[in-house]
């Protein structure tokens, strides 16, 4: 194959990738918009589009497998094509991260909020703030932006971990508030989730373009006593 022809194929698998980056951006505002609107109908339209989203990343997977078997590309050439492949599994996943927010929705059917949704909503843009530089940062070859990204991901866990306090105040002062404090926790967990696939993200790109493959945000293993 000649060079101009791989380039342009490579070129081709980017854009398609980036396209279904926005498309999974828009499921997080799309998943937060029903859960805080209770609305059922965009619920279940959100969770018919993920078929959708499963079919850009099964396509994105079958053109990195055919540039990998045409071209044989070496060095930093097969390490874009890896890390198209491995973005697109992880933006699959957000999106179900996504999906599992319209999920909610739907298994709360008339049930009220347990209350008002502060930490969520900061939770789902810090998530779409963070996808969308990390793949500016992959467009744009940056590895200290994907990196700068990673490193956001504390902001959700801190968000988190506040939710999960607030929630059990509720559970503590009256029991029979367990089953909506727990619908809230999981959509929390969901969008924590997010943070930590974006973050894999932000790992695929520096490997992308430096070669070496980081794990970043690992949680210390706790001291033996």
């Amino acid at each position: 194959m000649p060079r101009d022809t791989f380039e342009r194929q490579l070129g081709a698998l980017k854009t398609t990738l980036l396209e279904l980056g926005a498309r999974t951006n828009q499921t997080i505002a799309e998943g937060l918009e029903a859960l805080k609107t209770r609305d059922r109908a965009m619920a279940q339209a959100l969770i018919a589009r993920d078929t959708e989203i499963n079919r850009i990343r099964y396509q994105i997977e079958e053109q990195s497998y055919e540039l990998i078997a045409t071209q044989q590309p070496l060095a930093s050439d097969l390490r874009e094509i890896i890390a198209c492949l491995m973005i697109a599994i992880e933006l699959e996943r957000i999106a179900d991260h996504a999906k599992n927010l319209a999920e909610i929705v739907l298994h709360m059917g008339n049930e009220p909020l347990l209350k008002p949704l502060i930490d969520i909503p900061r939770m789902a843009d810090i998530c779409q703030s963070m996808l969308t530089q990390s793949l500016d940062a992959f467009a744009r070859r940056d590895a200290l932006a994907a990196r700068a990204v990673c490193l956001r991901d504390d902001e959700l866990d801190n968000l988190y971990k506040q939710v999960f306090r607030e929630l059990l105040t509720f559970v503590i002062e009256d029991a029979r508030t367990v089953t909506r404090a727990l619908n809230l926790l999981f959509a929390a967990h969901n969008l924590e989730r997010i943070g930590d696939r974006v973050t894999n993200i932000g790992e695929r790109v520096i490997y992308a373009v430096t070669g070496q493959l980081e794990e970043l945000n690992v949680e210390p293993s706790p001291v033996a006593k």
